[in-house]
């Protein structure tokens, strides 16, 4: 029962100390000491202490010995090949989709954009951010590839790390980006795969603020049967 306390809190402060990094709570450049986290989070050092290990592991802080924990924010690298390895990942899913599967596809994201277009209205960025990261997700599970959604689902935090730190920008281009999620919908539906690609390229070129090459989608006679 012990263990599982101590599990639970460990477990507790990880996601405390994560989401609060990711949401940009605890911004990057910030020093973190285990008391002040422990009192914060209400469990003892010990899981922060744990916790904050598990979290330079994974790059979001490092660790310095009696001083605490800097935040680490992404380099302007590590942006672009995110930015690089979205487009790669979602391109090629849908065009490897069948048919079948993009239609029904775009017919259940029409109510996604919904709901991101009423976030963007309520201000709502949490709700807004966490809407965008599953509708570019189901692009990648359109696909069929497990292992391809598996690696996309391991960049999920820091896609949420990028969004939230550009929590203003989003609000300005709000309307924009509905227009451009309407676009790849669109274009899903009607099976348009390389304006898909343009209109991502486009997309995720506006959203990270640098120009993205184009993607080489192979040309094909016949797609994927849908059966």
């Amino acid at each position: 029962m012990e263990a599982e306390t101590v599990e639970s809190a460990t477990e507790k402060a990880y996601r405390s100390i994560r989401d609060s990094i990711l949401n940009g709570e605890l911004p990057s450049g910030s020093m973190l000491g285990e008391a002040s986290l422990a009192a914060r989070i209400g469990v003892s050092r010990t899981p922060v202490r744990t916790a904050l290990a598990r979290l330079q592991d994974e790059g979001w802080v490092t660790i310095y010995p009696k001083r605490g924990a800097l935040v680490q924010g992404l380099t302007v690298q590590t942006i672009e090949d995110l930015a690089d390895t979205r487009l790669i990942f979602e391109s090629i899913s849908v065009q490897r989709s069948s048919s079948r599967a993009r239609q029904a596809l775009a017919d259940r994201l029409d109510d996604a954009v919904t709901e991101q277009q009423a976030a963007i209205g309520a201000h709502d960025l949490r709700r807004f951010v966490e809407s965008t990261i599953a509708f570019h997700r189901s692009f990648v599970e359109c696909g069929g590839n497990e292992v391809l959604l598996e690696l996309n689902d391991r960049l999920a935090d820091r896609q949420r790390f990028l969004l939230f730190s550009h929590g203003d920008r989003l609000f300005e281009r709000g309307e924009a980006i509905i227009t451009e999620h309407r676009e790849l919908v669109g274009a899903l539906r009607t099976g348009d795969v390389a304006g898909f690609a343009d209109t991502l390229r486009s997309h995720l070129s506006h959203n990270y603020g640098r120009r993205l090459d184009p993607v080489r989608l192979e040309v094909r006679d016949e797609q994927r049967s849908d059966t």
